[in-house]
């Protein structure tokens, strides 16, 4: 994909070596790696102590329903037939302290406080994410692109202004601000003439370019979507980290090229525009590779997100509809390899260049969790968080979160905000897509039942 949109500069020899070679003593793929550090354990049950009554008895019940294949696979129509039946309100009030709670901070800045306020406390810190976001036939117009845009700065200032995090981030999607229609047409012209970076961040200054393929009228809506990313990286350099999330093949390579003219022209002294990596697909190590070399011939810093992915069924109906190979790996334990490999490599650079290279691994996969905590310590990087963290879902995955957060690791929760109507959809989206997750569930909600077995014997014995 990338490939496609710029040439492919070779990194000093022994950098790379560095990055694509593995020691026997760190070997991940096929091979047994070292330990982590003994105090790292997601068996604990006490990691859910720190909840209250309330929140553990809700997320009980959540997860119970989340449990069931089929009430996922159905829960927008259910919920749909349920707001009819009910109305509005009573809808509202049966959500609210349920599904949304769990999953969502709130609906407006008072309430987003009091959740990032008691994660704070917790050890936790933020990602805010906007939950705005465009499929192809979605197109919204001008005026909607322009207060989505709003509503992403509004996000980057609630995050800078409050004390929640050290080093504040925020969840970004192109597809809330530039048309998904263009961003698939974009991608197939670079596939056959690559845009040129030096021309995207001219445009995002407001200077007219012609760009191969486009007409007049997608021309204009490209012009003013990179205008509205440059606006929105302009107030969060020095300020918020800005993750821009990865979306479906047939439009990634556009979004690809777009986030890295805005590290090129942003990144220059620290990784304030991330790129996210989707290690379900085929290519994905060699992209990353290409994010690095391209890194080092534009001498831009490179901020990586690394996924696993979370469109699986979608990309192969369509791949196989289409009559194109599939893009996925073919099983659980090849995306794994691919993860872990591209961990690998983004920690070794990390290693060598602290303050160009940045990685959050956003995974609630507890033995990529632990094999980057073990290579950190063998690599001697830091946990604080300053070149590496870590980041899950809010409302899942405590277990890995709070423990990370305990022995003094960098840890971020993706939290959704707005309201009921706006959440719930991409709530939706994000459970059907992330299916392989919620399958993993079980081992969580069976730490929550040991943890609420003990209050109650506790409470037993103390009367």
């Amino acid at each position: 994909m990338i490939k496609c949109i710029y040439s492919r500069p070779v990194l000093p020899r022994y950098l790379l070596l560095r990055m694509m070679g593995t020691s026997a003593s760190r070997a991940v793929v096929g091979g047994q790696a070292n330990l982590p550090p003994a105090s790292l354990d997601f068996t604990d049950p006490g990691a859910f102590k720190v909840k209250s009554w309330t929140e553990l008895l809700r997320a009980l019940g959540v997860f119970c329903f989340c449990s069931f294949p089929t009430l996922v696979n159905n829960s927008m129509k259910l919920m749909t037939v349920t707001r009819t039946v009910l109305g509005r309100r009573a809808f509202s009030f049966i959500v609210r302290p349920t599904i949304y709670s769990q999953f969502v901070a709130g609906e407006n800045e008072t309430q987003i406080s009091e959740s990032m306020d008691k994660m704070k406390r917790l050890g936790l810190r933020p990602m805010l994410a906007v939950p705005i976001e465009e499929d192809l036939g979605e197109s919204i117009g001008e005026k909607r692109y322009d207060d989505n845009m709003d509503a992403m700065l509004e996000c980057v200032k609630m995050s800078h202004s409050n004390s929640w995090s050290a080093e504040p981030m925020m969840q970004l999607k192109i597809t809330a601000l530039i048309s998904a229609d263009l961003c698939v047409k974009i991608t197939k012209i670079i596939a056959q003439q690559p845009f040129d970076l030096n021309q995207v961040v001219r445009a995002m200054d407001g200077e007219k370019i012609t760009f191969p393929g486009l007409d007049d009228a997608e021309l204009a809506h490209f012009s003013f979507g990179l205008q509205r990313l440059n606006k929105i990286a302009e107030a969060s350099v020095n300020k918020v980290r800005v993750l821009v999330d990865a979306e479906y093949t047939y439009m990634n390579p556009a979004l690809s090229v777009v986030t890295m003219a805005m590290m090129k022209k942003f990144n220059r002294d620290s990784a304030w525009i991330w790129n996210t990596y989707q290690c379900y697909l085929k290519e994905s190590r060699s992209l990353l590779l290409e994010a690095l070399n391209l890194s080092q011939k534009e001498g831009f810093c490179l901020g990586v997100k690394l996924v696993r992915g979370a469109y699986m069924d979608k990309e192969r109906k369509l791949a196989e509809k289409e009559g194109r190979p599939d893009p996925i790996h073919k099983c659980w334990e090849d995306t794994n390899d691919s993860y872990n490999s591209s961990l690998d490599m983004m920690l070794k650079a990390i290693s060598q260049q602290p303050q160009r290279y940045k990685i959050i691994v956003a995974s609630h996969n507890e033995e990529s969790v632990k094999l980057a905590v073990t290579w950190m310590d063998e690599l001697g990087i830091d946990r604080g968080g300053e070149s590496v963290c870590f980041g899950q879902l809010l409302g899942m995955c405590d277990h890995v979160s709070l423990t990370l957060a305990k022995e003094g690791y960098a840890i971020y929760k993706s939290v959704p905000y707005g309201s009921i109507d706006d959440t719930l959809p991409y709530l939706v989206r994000r459970a059907q897509e992330n299916r392989t997750i919620l399958r993993g569930i079980r081992k969580e909600r069976d730490l929550m039942k040991q943890e609420l077995k003990r209050r109650l014997g506790l409470r037993r014995s103390s009367s």
